[in-house]
């Protein structure tokens, strides 16, 4: 498997929407952000790791991005935003290391 942070590096995506990802990551809190777009997997248990969690992320924000590329009518910007925030809040806290958030 490829490193995922270079896979989380190596994203293009329209300055609009990482300007208004990085202003909403002052307030991301795994907690709660992360276990709504993990739905089901973490309802039932601890949230995963900050590489796990971040490797199923870059997996739904893919799918965001095929939606807004393909101009797809059930796209929405607000949860792309939403979806690269919490991308951007697990990037951090995987560079954070052991000491760092779970």
């Amino acid at each position: 498997m490829q490193d995922v942070l270079a896979i989380y590096r190596g994203l293009r995506r329209p300055p609009l929407l990482i300007r208004a990802a990085r202003i909403g990551l002052a307030g991301y809190d795994r907690s709660v952000h992360l276990a709504r777009h993990l739905g089901q997997q973490v309802e039932n248990g601890p949230l995963p790791r900050a590489g796990d969690a971040l490797m199923q992320l870059i997996d739904i924000e893919a799918g965001l991005e095929t939606d807004r590329t393909d101009r797809a009518a059930h796209y929405r910007p607000a949860r792309h935003v939403d979806v690269l925030i919490a991308m951007m809040g697990e990037a951090r806290d995987m560079l954070a290391g052991p000491s760092g958030p779970a």
